[in-house]
């Protein structure tokens, strides 16, 4: 007898005993392991041994306003590297540090009359920085809560984004009055200061992945047109203006990178005369002459979304450089960039309030407290993504989780409390086979295993 005899039910009861490296593992066998070894409830109930539930929420005095993961975009599987930072910025006044896993508080800085608004972090650098109501941005040491530096602004909100070049980091600082500032990380050091719009806010600051273009725009104003600067001129100032370009699209609502490529980015904006909403795409690039140097935008695609009723708030993500989600209601959506619908899931019970996306997950969150998790997959060269499970007891305000999230300075992702990594580990795909780990088991004891319940099995029948 072998164990092709033993029943799909009997395979995951066994493979329930295993860890991630051996379960892997089982998937190449056969067929049946593989299908067996691709349950998800045996990674869900991995999923939940390893991250655990944290209410931070209900541990900080004041409200959160802001999270960010402090901890490496690392996490794996059976490597024991379970400690998962967040950064938390509360209306109490304090900035704080926490080990998801455990619910316990690292540090807490002292607590300052002006309200905390945001805060993002620098992993890589094990810094977080902060933006109060006044526009005093701080700096803080990541691993014991020091106050490194501060810097005013004077300016009631401001947008946040790093970025390093030539490894050295950056913080460019937009502001409600449409300046830009560009400072020294962590010392905040003014390297550079322009006024890029006139008395315009300025709530959309995003440098591409290639490092090479700063893109600045606005939500709240519908004749501004985002512009488009060349980062060295804002790390390395001259005399002369910077050298800049606007996009060709005005009333914007989001914009996002699609991160395979060096600076493609995809702009949702809406026609003056309709309701209707369009998403455009753009190539970005630098060019370099004898005589100049501009900063180019060529239009890759553009199309219009069907016309029905779309929530006034949609959140939009890239995924490669030709794909892009769209968080719209309880409906995650994806779409090539050049308007075909490839699919369509309605999972949640309300609204999606974040979407987090990596090269092998999506992981959405909703108002309804549950946790969505997907994983991509190629259909004849094309992205889409298979649902794997879901977990519940979440909070709608923390879900990723950018990008940091990815360009990760680009915006403050958050996550939820279900204490996700900043990266989280693969989960197994329709082969099995996309989680990297130690081993814990070998794969004699998993045969012992598997004998040993095959014979008690048949012994019993």
């Amino acid at each position: 007898m072998g164990s092709e005899l033993l029943t799909l039910d009997c395979l995951v009861h066994v493979f329930s005993y295993l860890e991630a490296p051996d379960l892997l593992r089982a998937a190449r066998v056969n067929q049946a392991w593989n299908e067996a070894a691709g349950t998800t409830s045996l990674w869900r109930r991995m999923c939940l041994d390893r991250w655990t539930f944290c209410n931070i929420s209900n541990l900080t005095p004041g409200k959160i306003v802001g999270l960010a993961y402090l901890s490496d975009n690392e996490h794996v599987f059976g490597a024991g590297k379970l400690r998962s930072v967040v950064c938390t910025a509360s209306t109490d006044g304090t900035i704080r540090a926490w080990q998801v896993q455990e619910g316990t508080q690292i540090w807490s800085s002292p607590s300052q009359e002006v309200p905390f608004v945001k805060v993002i972090t620098v992993p890589q650098y094990k810094l977080a920085i902060s933006t109060d109501a006044f526009g005093t941005i701080k700096v803080w040491h990541g691993e014991t809560g020091e106050e490194l530096a501060a810097f005013s602004t004077s300016s009631s909100s401001s947008s946040l984004v790093t970025y390093s070049v030539n490894n050295k980091p950056f913080l460019t600082v937009a502001t409600a009055g449409g300046a830009i500032y560009t400072l020294e990380v962590p010392n905040l050091n003014q390297v550079s200061c322009i006024a890029a719009f006139q008395n315009s806010s300025i709530d959309l600051l995003l440098c591409s992945p290639d490092k090479q273009c700063l893109v600045a725009g606005s939500t709240e104003n519908a004749n501004t047109f985002p512009k488009m600067f060349y980062t060295d001129c804002l790390i390395n100032p001259v005399d002369e203006p910077p050298i800049s370009s606007s996009l060709p699209v005005n009333n914007c609502a989001v914009v996002c990178w699609l991160p395979k490529a060096p600076a493609r980015i995809a702009v949702m904006h809406q026609d003056r005369m309709s309701v209707q909403r369009n998403i455009t795409v753009f190539d970005l690039a630098v060019k370099k002459s004898k005589y100049k140097t501009e900063v180019l935008a060529q239009q890759i695609a553009s199309f219009t979304l069907p016309q029905s009723t779309w929530p006034t708030a949609i959140l939009m993500e890239g995924h490669g450089t030709e794909t892009i989600l769209l968080g719209c209601g309880s409906n995650l959506k994806l779409y090539s960039i050049f308007g075909t619908q490839l699919e369509a899931f309605q999972h949640h019970n309300n609204t999606i309030t974040s979407i987090w996306v990596d090269s092998f997950h999506v992981v959405t969150s909703s108002l309804d407290l549950s946790l969505r998790v997907y994983t991509w997959k190629k259909v004849n060269k094309i992205s889409s993504l298979t649902s794997r499970y879901y977990l519940l007891g979440g909070t709608h305000r923390w879900s990723r989780v950018k990008d940091n999230l990815h360009s990760r300075g680009v915006h403050s992702y958050s996550r939820t409390r279900v204490g996700l990594p900043t990266n989280p580990a693969t989960l197994p795909n329709a082969t099995g086979i996309h989680l990297h780990t130690r081993s814990h088991l070998t794969t004699f004891r998993l045969l012992l295993l598997l004998l040993g319940f095959f014979f008690f099995f048949f012994k019993n029948m």
